[in-house]
This record gives structure tokens, sequence and C-alpha cells, in this order.
């Protein structure tokens, strides 16, 4: 009955993890509702714009239900563009809506072994920081340029013929640690022309568009954010897909937008590898996320086909005669580096959250901290990762040493165990009682065996949350992997990719299994835990071959490690008979008597 049962679920497991893996790449997400997920006709606006629903006031949470997603608007033919760069972006601006076209990360390549730069709002519905849907400073309207400079660039229009609309934006040419070279400064000031006050609409600015990196599990998450001073709320794009749910619980349809009342520290914008986060001087009062259409040609069920726009929205105070009222605010585009985004000095306390690290994050930020010290001095990050494991091996050697003697001792009293459960079968208080005491007279920690898995595991967990979003492995070759943060297939069979470092990392668990000293268990839990390489190489088999390098370089370690363990002598177990030098025990010869 036992083998039955672990066969059974073995099965179950392998199906679980089997279902994980290839769901991902064959079975596409629950379809739009049909009737009420139409797309409105790209030639609603004069320049092939489609407008995103009317947002709700902030102070809640509200959806809109129609259409299903919005898609992209064409750039006016007429439209002039301007540029602005430093050493690590290049910033493209559009007189149409006096705001930014995209910006290039010159550093970072859109594609593999391929030169051009990856472009953030490379398709977008609106310009970044342009104004979404206002009436007579939209991306429709043509700003003036008034002056540009090295540094700076400055639009001006007028609203209405009572407000003058000047907008300033300011790139650093040499960054320092108060200003991060991928970090704008912009600045729309609103001047009364009039004698009368003037009221003033809510202005809502665009983060940007955001597309997923690649077709991966990981290169498809993307989503919008802000902080309120306090917490941090993410807004994934599945939050707006709808779907079926459990069984019919939980269905849900489609949504156009979803807004997020404030008050906004900052908004960002991001997906896998890169983000957009926009940071004002004064608190916004909503976030609008809208789903976008960035694939017109594709299936409307196909998930790479999707983006996300961010837009914060803003009070205006009214104007008093030739009065003025300013917004003003910092925008980061780049990578999103956790070394980068935790400099204070440069960003509020809490942005470096929009990296996503999760439960584990304590554990992530040491790793990822560790891992860049590291690379200070190694150039090359495969090389990086390996050193930081052994680092931590190190770190831990007291307590996995320790373990791995009890683990032994608990191997050797095994046949004294066994003798007291016969004897005590039927008295499960005095089997307890004697059991302890056998543990306390051989020094063996019956939990001794899972203080390394306590420790390596939330670095483990830690580590493949920090690679699920560190720009810094992106493309970042190692022996004969092109790419850290991706899995390193180096050939299909029957369709199914061939990655090699997952199996090296269950080719290593299995040999340091087979040396660690295991107590007997009973037959079934014994198969399970030899079971257990396989579960790990179906779970980081689709994943980054960075977290399967770092999992064979840890059971390297640990290999070499019990082999030293396993020909080292155990003299502080107390209830080890004494030996001589021959290695026969209680041999030592007894002092004659003087005749």
């Amino acid at each position: 009955m036992d083998k039955k049962n672990t066969t059974i679920g073995v099965l179950f497991i392998v199906a679980a993890f089997a279902s994980l893996f290839l769901s991902q790449k064959f079975f596409p997400t629950p379809p739009p509702a049909p009737a009420a997920a139409a797309v409105r006709p790209a030639a609603a606006n004069p320049d092939g714009s489609i407008a995103t629903a009317n947002p709700a006031a902030a102070g809640s949470t509200t959806v809109t239900g129609t259409p299903a997603f919005n898609v992209l608007a064409r750039d006016p033919a007429q439209a002039t563009l301007t540029t602005l760069q430093n050493g690590f972006i290049t910033v493209r601006f559009t007189n149409f809506g006096g705001a930014i076209r995209d910006i290039a990360l010159r550093k970072f390549p859109a594609e593999l072994r391929r030169p051009e730069p990856y472009v953030f709002n490379s398709v977008h519905t609106d310009p970044m920081l342009a104004f979404v849907d206002y009436p007579g400073l939209d991306r429709n309207v043509a700003f003036e340029l008034v002056s540009q400079t090295p540094t700076e660039i400055l639009y001006r229009a007028v609203l209405g013929q009572q407000v003058e609309v000047t907008r300033r934006y300011t790139l650093v040419a040499q960054p320092d640690k108060q200003h991060d070279p991928y970090q704008l400064r912009h600045e729309t000031r609103f001047r009364n022309l009039t004698d009368k006050l003037v009221p003033m609409a809510r202005a809502t600015l665009s983060l940007g568009t955001i597309a997923p990196v690649s077709d991966s599990i990981y290169g498809q998450k993307i989503s919008t954010a802000y902080s309120d001073g306090k917490d941090q709320t993410f807004v994934g794009r599945t939050n707006l897909e709808g779907g079926s749910g459990f069984l019919g619980i939980g269905s849900s349809l489609p949504k156009t937008t979803l807004t997020n009342g404030g008050p906004i520290a900052w908004a960002a914008i991001d997906n896998q590898f890169f983000t957009g986060i926009l940071t004002p001087d004064q608190p916004g009062v909503g976030l609008i996320t809208t789903r976008v259409k960035i694939l017109a040609t594709a299936a409307d069920d196909q998930r790479n086909a999707y983006g996300l726009t961010g837009a914060t929205q803003f009070d205006v105070k009214p104007l008093p005669a030739h009065g003025e009222s300013t917004l003003a605010m910092s925008f980061y585009v780049g990578p999103k580096e956790y070394r980068r985004l935790s400099n204070s000095d440069a960003f509020k306390a809490d942005q470096d959250k929009v990296m996503q690290f999760g439960f584990f994050k304590y554990f992530s930020q040491i790793l990822v901290t560790l891992m860049d010290w590291v690379h200070k001095y190694l150039p090359n990050w495969g090389i990086a990762i390996i050193i930081t494991t052994l680092l931590l091996k190190i770190v831990f050697l007291p307590f996995t040493l320790a373990a791995s003697r009890s683990a032994k001792r608990m191997q050797k009293i095994q046949p004294e165990m066994q003798a007291v459960r016969e004897k005590f079968k039927d008295n499960p208080q005095k089997l307890r009682a004697a059991t302890m005491e056998l543990f306390k007279k051989h020094k063996v920690n019956p939990l001794g065996g899972c203080i390394p898995i306590l420790i390596t595991m939330p670095f483990f967990f830690g580590f493949f949350t920090m690679l699920q979003s560190a720009a810094e492995l992106r493309f970042e070759p190692f022996l004969w992997a092109p790419d850290l943060s991706a899995p390193d297939t180096v050939a299909h069979v029957f369709g199914l990719p061939v990655n090699i470092m997952p199996l090296l990392m269950g080719a290593t668990m299995i040999f340091q299994m087979r040396l660690t000293p295991q107590p007997s268990v009973d037959n079934a839990q014994a198969k399970m835990i030899k079971f257990m390489p396989w579960i790990f190489i179906l779970f980081c088999y689709s994943f980054s071959c960075a977290l399967a390098l770092y999992s064979t370089i840890n059971n390297l370690f640990t290999i070499l490690q019990q082999l030293v363990i396993n020909r080292m002598k155990d003299d502080g177990d107390p209830a080890a008979a004494p030996t001589g030098s021959d290695g026969l025990k209680n041999v030592t010869p007894k002092k004659k008597r003087n005749s």
C-alpha cells in the first residue's frame, strides 16, 4: 500500500509541475467578453488616436467595463521631435502635447546581440508626461518650442486665451550622488493672463505605455504601482484581464481602466527589467491604469499582445488674477537596479519597492547587494553569482557543519533507536522520554538536519525573486548561456527546450543526497526524498539559468563539505567508546603491579 501511495503522490507532483510549465506555453488566457469588448475605430481622432474612458474621481477604486482594451495612438505627421541626451539616455520630445515621445536606454540593447537600445514608450497611447484628454493641452495640441539648450527644453501654449502653460524639462549632463543620470526634472507652470479668477480642471499626466520584454512567464509581467507615503500598491495587467475564475467562482469581465485613489507620493509603470517612476513635489490624487493592445494584428486572447498605460492625476488650484501655479516633479526612466533605486539621496526611501521582491525581500536585498559588490572586482555576472554563493556558504559553514555532525550521529544511533522503539512500542510516553535521553546521551540534535535547509531556503527564494527583476543580468553571458536572466536553452527536442544548467543542478542534488547520512525512515518517505531533485528540476527548468547556477554551486560546495565530514572522526560524542591507536576499543593496557 505504501508503494502504491508513493507512486500516486509522485505522479500528482509530476502532473502539477508539468501543468505549470506547459500551460504557460500552450494554453491561452480566457478571451475577453465578446460583445462588450468591441474596440472603437482607430480613426476616432484626427491623428488616429483613441481616447480613454473618463477617469473616475480620486479617493476610490473604480473600473470601466467597456471596451476590453484600448489601442495605440499614431503620432501626428506634422510633429516636431527634439532631443536631449547624456551618456545613459536619449530623450525625444514632441511638440504635440509638449511632452516626452520616448526614451532610449543607451546601455541596454533591445534584443540580444543587437546594438539598438531599448526604447521606453516606443509604442504608446500618449507621450510621457503629456496631459491626458485635457482639451486644449493634450497630445492633439502643438506647443511652441520656446528654447533649447544641451540640458534643457521649454515648451509653451495658451489655454483658451486665458492661461499660459509652460513646460520645462531638465536633464543632468554630469550626474552625481543627488542626481541620477536616468532622471529628468519637469515643471509645468500655469499663469493666469486675465484679471479674473480662472478655475482649473484636474490634470492627468501620462506615465507612458509599457510592453512585455519577452514571451517568457516573467517577461510578460507588467504593472503600475504607487505609494501613499506608507504602503505600496501594485496593479498588474491580470487585474484588468478578467477571467472565468475557479469553476465560475470569482469570474469577472475584462476592464479598460482601473483608477486608484491617492494620495500619490510616487507612481510607477514597469515591466520585468525597466520602470518609469514619477515623483511629484506635491502628492497626486489618483493613478489610472489602462489596458492597451500593443500588437494590433495579434489575436485578442494572446497574452503578449497587451501592455499597460499609466497616468497620474493632480488637482490644480484656481488661478487668481495674474496668478501662477506649478506642478513640479522628477521622472526616472531606466533599469530596475536595486543599488540605484535604494539611493536615498536621489530617490524616496521606499521607491526601491518597485523591485517587487515580496516576502523574501530582505534576503533578496542582501543577495543583490553582495552580488553587486563582488561584480565591482570581477566584471562577469556569472562569476559574481558563484563568488556570492561561496561567500554565503562560508558564512554559514559553522551551522552546516554542526548539522552534518548531528545527522552523522543520528545515523549511527539508529540501532539503539530501533531497540528503544521495540521496547516501548506500547507506551508512547516512555518512548518519547527514552528517545530524548538517547539524543542527550549522544549529543544529537533531532532538528539539526533541518538547520541547513532553514538557512538556505530563504536565500534560494530570495535569489529567485531577485532574479525576476534584476536588470543587471539581462543579456549577460556565462559559459554556454547567452543570457543569465533567461533559460540556457541549447537545443529543442520534439519542440521541448533542452536546458543544461537545471539538469546539472539536479545531478548535483542527487549526488549530494547519496553522500549525506540519512536516518532510516519508512519506505514511502525515503522514496519521496529521493524524488525531490526531480521536483526541483521541474521547478527551475523554465526559469532564469542564474538560479540553477546558484543552486549548482551551492550543491557542489555541500558535496565537498560532506566528503570532508564523512572522513572526519567524531570525537564529540560522549557515549562513543574510546579507541586506541590501532582502532580497537577499550585496549588501553593496565599498569603492572610492582612485585
